[in-house]
């Protein structure tokens, strides 16, 4: 008999599903014909005739149409990489979600060895394939698939050379390295003479709006995307405008002021953050990865912003004509500028325009036949012409023997605006503390960029 506290029952838990996540029999690669390039077995349960079969009945005859197969009591997971289908197989139950990210990891850092993964790139770098995969995976169990580790002692056959005393030093602490807590920063003695940090606030923003301006569906897809050049390994901390987190503040109290929130949907972050901190306290907590990162995506679906309004008059005269009256105002500050913007209003697919019969007052409008677009184009949009800008246009129509109704595709608006996010996301602090104690790191440089750019449509 065992008693059992609810810590000793969640442990107990935890291991006993470890090892039903993943376990995967083999990896092997195929070219288009299905021929073999590369097998390796792991735990000898899988067969050569059942992965052979795999290649021939359904990678030589063109029937991969799901990315999941089962063959007798083998399951084949498989993806497609260039011109190689890369799988795996495995007789037990594991979790296919994590056999599909290892697949891609692994097809991630072939490229970062060789650019292009094809057959002949893979022969000709045969011995530095099997060390890879004896390296990212042990009987079964993936081990790492850290880049810019297996890169400092896996080199390509031409990059062999002496190593020095230095090298040497490193080379030995290779199993602490790489079964260490951060594993994504192995270099723990990093110096920098000015300790400095980067971070990037980039949204895209899907938009569709009727002609009477009422709002059909609207979310924005964020990423923010930091750059450290710290010293030592530093534990930064990493504040926003979470709706949660700060209703929690204000409920305690520790709010001073009033500020707009953002209720975010869907949050996946780098593997450096601690998830465990996140899920207690809303708290994005990480030991940073030296270089440039992606910290984390969300997506927003309430309570969006608009950065553009576009009012579209569309008449169509007889059959002949089609007049264009279209109108696009900021809705952003006055003192932000957006770049880049691109209107693309269609035509019909039987429509020509001349030069003349299209008239703006600010940007470049042309028709492009290949595109059946007219494309209205500003390198500058400033926010303070709230009265904004407008595009009349004529096109004629020709008509055919069998002549079909226009659908009218909706409007489409690409645009870039700096220090501006539709969702209302920005960073509220970020704190980097020494690993020796709680005072806080000098770092003299921290600049924080928002942009917004993405699609807006106006049907």
């Amino acid at each position: 008999q065992i008693l059992c506290t609810n810590k000793t029952r969640l442990q107990l838990s935890f291991v006993a599903k470890r090892f039903v996540i993943i376990m995967i029999d083999s990896i092997f690669m195929a070219n288009e014909r299905g021929d073999r390039i590369v097998e390796r077995y792991y735990r000898g349960v899988s067969n050569k005739q059942s992965i052979r079969a795999f290649r021939h009945q359904f990678i030589a005859t063109k029937k991969l149409t799901k990315p999941i197969i089962r063959i007798d009591d083998t399951t084949f997971f498989h993806i497609k990489v260039d011109d190689v289908h890369l799988g795996a197989s495995s007789k037990e139950n594991c979790n296919p979600a994590l056999v599909f990210e290892f697949l891609y990891a692994i097809a991630g850092l072939f490229r970062e060895y060789f650019t292009k993964i094809n057959p002949s790139n893979v022969r000709d770098n045969f011995v530095l394939v099997y060390e890879l995969l004896d390296e990212c995976m042990d009987n079964g169990y993936p081990q790492i698939t850290a880049v810019e580790i297996l890169k400092s002692f896996i080199r390509l056959a031409g990059e062999s050379r002496a190593l020095t005393r230095q090298e040497a030093k490193i080379k030995k602490a290779l199993t602490k390295t790489i079964t260490g807590v951060n594993e994504w920063r192995p270099n723990k003695d990093l110096v920098y003479e000015k300790n400095e940090v980067f971070i990037d606030a980039l949204e895209s923003v899907n938009v569709l709006q009727s002609t009477n301006g009422n709002i059909l569906r609207a979310d924005v897809t964020g990423q923010v995307i930091m750059k450290t050049k710290l010293s030592g390994t530093p534990t930064c901390k990493f504040g926003m405008n979470d709706k949660v987190r700060l209703r929690k503040e204000a409920a305690e109290g520790k709010l001073r002021r009033a500020v707009k929130v953002v209720s975010l949907d869907d949050v996946t972050f780098h593997r450096c953050v601690r998830l465990s901190k996140f899920d207690q306290d809303r708290t994005i907590t990480f030991v940073p990865p030296d270089g440039e990162f992606e910290l984390m995506k969300y997506r927003v679906t309430s309570e969006v912003t608009l950065p553009f309004r576009v009012i579209a008059i569309v008449n169509e005269k007889g059959r002949n004509r089609v007049e264009y009256d279209v109108k696009i105002k900021p809705k952003f500050k006055e003192q932000l500028v957006a770049n880049d913007v691109v209107v693309k209003i269609p035509v019909p697919e039987n429509a020509t325009a001349k030069q003349k019969h299209i008239k703006v007052r600010s940007g470049k409008a042309k028709y492009y036949p290949t595109h059946n677009a007219i494309v209205w184009k500003f390198r500058r949009f400033l926010g303070s012409a709230k009265n904004g800008y407008r595009l009349q246009a004529e096109v004629q129509r020709l008509h055919s023997v069998k002549e079909t109704p226009w659908v009218r595709p909706p409007i489409t608006l690409q645009f870039t605006v700096p220090m501006f996010t539709s969702s209302g996301f920005h960073v509220r602090f970020l704190k980097v503390i020494e690993n020796t104690g709680s005072k806080p790191y000098p770092y003299r440089k921290l600049q924080i960029s928002l942009r917004s750019h993405g699609n807006f449509t106006n049907t």
